[in-house]
């Protein structure tokens, strides 16, 4: 998680945080679907609403703090990104379950998913934007090439030191862009 303030000229990164959405005391909470593979159906769905369940109350907890800190500090939360994957969700657990690499895209929805209901339930507005058209959509909006793009953002992980991977990098970015968007 970047939170990002400034201008859409000169964005500044205001705080890092990395979010625990996983109970490490909760067996498959990282890899939630990886962990219902295998199982009959109906335990596997019966276990899944219990990870959900789990991810829901640590995403929740999350962002309160989050917001409750931002604003300690004098700063208002105006809009929240997540980046989505560039897979489509199957529409049936069954068809999940029956693809390893389905099973990945879900591991990554069901995080995805908690984070955006815990946004809702602090009437922070949730933009998704898909991880393949991030750099097209901010190039757009920001006009900047996607080189220009490219070395600002290395400049804001220069300007606040490791860990900067492509994690945080795509989290500036998406949140850069829903500051120029002023969402």
């Amino acid at each position: 998680m970047v939170v990002i303030g400034g201008t859409a000229g000169k964005p500044l990164v205001l705080a890092r945080e990395r979010l625990e959405l996983a109970d490490p005391s909760l067996a498959g909470s990282r890899q939630p679907y990886h962990a219902i593979e295998g199982l009959p159906l109906a335990v596997a769905r019966v276990r899944l609403a219990e990870l959900e369940a789990c991810a829901a109350r640590l995403a929740a907890a999350a962002i309160r703090t989050l917001v409750q800190t931002a604003r300690a500090a004098g700063i208002e939360p105006v809009a929240a990104g997540i980046l989505d994957s560039s897979g489509r969700e199957p529409p049936t657990l069954e068809a999940i379950l029956a693809s390893h690499a389905l099973i990945h895209t879900a591991d990554g929805n069901h995080f995805r998913a908690a984070l955006a209901a815990a946004c809702a339930r602090q009437k922070l507005p949730c933009a998704r934007i898909r991880q393949r058209d991030l750099a097209a959509q901010a190039g757009r909006t920001l006009r900047r090439t996607p080189e220009e793009l490219s070395a600002a953002v290395a400049q804001l992980g220069r300007d606040v030191g490791s860990p900067w991977g492509a994690d945080q990098k795509g989290a500036a970015l998406i949140a850069w862009l829903l500051l120029a968007r002023g969402i």
